[in-house]
Parts: C-alpha cells; structure tokens; sequence
C-alpha cells in the first residue's frame, strides 16, 4: 500500500506506461517545466520541452523577445518537462552551453539523464548522451545541472538502483538515493557515478548552488527514519573527495510518498546558505531559513501557507528574495518577499504578477545588481522584475 501510495503521489503524465507494447506517445506542444539564465554577457536563454525536443531560445530584451528555437536533441525522444523535473541550462567559463534533461523509459517511473553540449553559442548540440555508467531501466531523473569554480560539469539526480537490490533480496528501503557524477573535459564525457547517499525523497528537485570556494552543493529532500521527509545538505565534490551529507531541516513531517515539492538554495557571498522548502504538517508552508547543516535552520520563517508552492530563493549581498505560486481561484499569483538585512526579517508578501492560465515553478535570476523571476505559463514564458507591480 505505501508503495502505491508513493507511486500515485509521484505521477507525472510523461510518466504513463506504454500500452499494448506501443512506444509512449511523445508531448503535444510545449510543457510548463522551463528553466532559464543570463550568461556572462546578460543575454537570456531559455530551455523547455516540445514535441519530443528540448528548445533554446535566447532573447536580448529581457524576454520581451525571444528568439527562433534551435533543437538541442535533433531526434526526438520522449522528455520530462515538468516544474520538478524540467530541462536545465548552465553555462561553461569560455561559453559553453550545458544541457540536461531526464528521459521517461517505457516503464512507468522510469528515464535516464540526459546532456548536450554547444561550443559555438548556441547554434549546434552535439548528440546527446546518457549521463549514468547505469543502463538498467529504472529510475534516472529528476537531474540537477551546475558548473563549478574550476569550469566542472556536475550532475545530480535521482537513481532507484539501490531500492531494486534492496527489494530484489526482500529487504526494506524507503524512498530512492541521491547519485552524482562529474565531467572534466567540458561534458565531452562522465567520470562513473557516485551515490551521495541513501533514502532520498523520490520525486522532489534537487537544489544546486555554487559555494564561495567554487564546490557546487546541493539541497534535497531525504528520508530519516519512518518516512519523515526532511532535508539534507552536502557538498559535491567532482575532483573526487568523499561528499559528507548531513540533515538540514528537523521539521519532522512524516508522509508515506513524495509531495513533489523540491526546494531552493542560494549560497551568499559571506558563506551564508538561504534555503527554502516545502511542508504540511498542520498545515501547508513555505518556509525560509539559513542552513547549518546537522543543527536546526536559522532565522526559520513560515513565509506562505495554503496555496503556496514551489518557492525559489536568491541572494545578493544583503538583500534576499523568495519567490512562489499561490493558487486562488483566479488562477496562479506571482508572489514575493524580500529581506534588507540577509534574511533576518522579511517584508509582506506581495503580488508581482497574475496568470489565468497555469503556470510553472517560478525561477529566481540575477542580473547586474538586479533580480527577476522567470516564469513560464500557459499564455507565455515571462521574465518579471521583483519592482513590478500586477
């Protein structure tokens, strides 16, 4: 029963299985799972999914525009394009374009993690490979793309290998595991994968944030004893050091199945990690607080309840911005609050946008002194400032 549970709670439509041994039908039209950034020029660029391809677009307006898609993948393939399991894009030191992405397998709940790299400013990929050393077909997904200080690609996902041994030898395991792997040679390759740990939530995103010294760390929902649903920390190390993940929320909800709510991290430049995350014990929240790993957040703050998700957070200097979906019966609000003193206290909630249509995860980017959130809808990709007015 728990495992159907999880199952339902983790479903995702590009997830159905093939029926009658037909292939799964590729998406129709673009989905709502985007993600978006600024390179080192200010130019925006944006990766979805459509059609069986992952897109790029660039614009030079601050997505007033956008340009003519180019195709990552020039054969199409089944793509997971939703808010917690979406296209990601990063960028190299000398302007390499990185993308990854999860591909759904004809098992339900199934794919493996998928990349693509330009050299040449966008205009051409090279053919996509498959991330993990692992072919089996289980879970691969839910990938997590960033480049660190030295220019390293790092990769993390979620990988179910260790549920199948386990379950395979008729012993317990909660949940999935966290693996990583790493590239040296600007993605033209993947060292073998590593697992950070196990017992980690099945279906939730995993944050990525670069740290002052260059790592790359990440934030995610872990399971601590029966089914409590917190979250861990660690740092990903891709010259090969031994990564030491800890717990960083002790909120103590405990749910038999993925809620599908990721969280966001933003490392400032003095060291401190902003974190946001999703719970509903007593009641849905958003909440903010300042990681120390192996002890309670600091500054812990309920920064939205009921109808409120999918919070990111970013950091600048003192300033810190939090950003969410709030579902009403009008449709989704664009909602922000922001910090002036490095996220001891917090201004009121206030709307920066609405949408009638649905709308994904909202994304926070930095641009020269500035904040926006990138926010794609049904009626369009829109890229908001945090000073808009509805």
């Amino acid at each position: 029963m728990r495992r159907l549970l999880t199952a339902l709670l983790c479903l995702s439509p590009l997830a159905l299985p093939a029926h009658d041994g037909m292939p799964m039908a590729m998406p129709k039209g673009p989905e709502l799972g985007a993600s978006a950034a600024f390179d080192a020029h200010g130019r925006l660029w944006l990766v979805d999914a459509a059609d069986g391809h992952v897109r790029l677009r660039h614009s030079d307006d601050l997505g007033k525009t956008l340009s003519a898609p180019v195709e990552v993948n020039a054969v199409a393939e089944p793509i997971y394009a939703e808010g917690e399991n979406r296209p990601k894009i990063a960028f190299g030191p000398h302007g390499e374009l990185y993308v990854s992405w999860s591909q759904p397998r004809a098992k339900p709940w199934t794919g493996f993690v998928r990349f693509a790299r330009s050299l040449d400013g966008g205009e051409h990929f090279s053919t996509p490979l498959t991330v993990h050393h692992d072919r089996a077909e289980i879970t691969h997904r839910f990938d997590a793309l960033a480049v660190d200080g030295k220019g390293r690609i790092v990769i993390a996902w979620i990988d179910k290998r260790d549920m199948e041994a386990a379950h395979a030898g008729g012993k317990p395991y909660l949940g999935a595991a966290v693996y990583y792997s790493a590239s040296t040679d600007a993605g033209a390759s993947f060292l073998p994968e590593r697992k950070l740990l196990d017992q980690s939530c099945e279906c939730c995103r995993i944050a990525l944030a670069p740290t002052p010294q260059g790592d790359v760390a990440a934030f995610f929902r872990s399971i601590y004893g029966d089914n409590i649903r917190d979250h861990a920390y660690a740092v990903l190390h891709a010259d090969g050091q031994p990564s030491q993940p800890a717990r960083a929320t002790f909120s103590q909800w405990r749910i038999a199945g993925c809620p599908h709510h990721g969280p966001g991290l933003a490392i400032g430049a003095d060291g401190t990690r902003h974190a946001v995350w999703y719970e509903a014990k007593g009641q849905p929240t958003i909440w903010y607080g300042q990681l120390d790993p192996g002890h309670p957040p600091r500054h812990a703050l309920a920064i939205a309840h009921a109808g409120a998700a999918h919070a990111d957070v970013a950091v600048l200097g003192k300033t810190v911005w939090v950003a969410w979906n709030q579902v009403d019966a009008q449709g989704y609000a664009l909602m922000l609050r922001e910090s002036a003193d490095g996220g001891r206290r917090f201004g009121d909630a206030r709307q920066i946008a609405r949408s009638e249509a649905a709308a994904g995860s909202p994304q926070l980017l930095l641009l020269r002194q500035r904040a926006f959130v990138a926010w794609n809808t049904a009626g369009g990709f829109r890229l908001v400032p945090v000073e808009a007015a509805p």
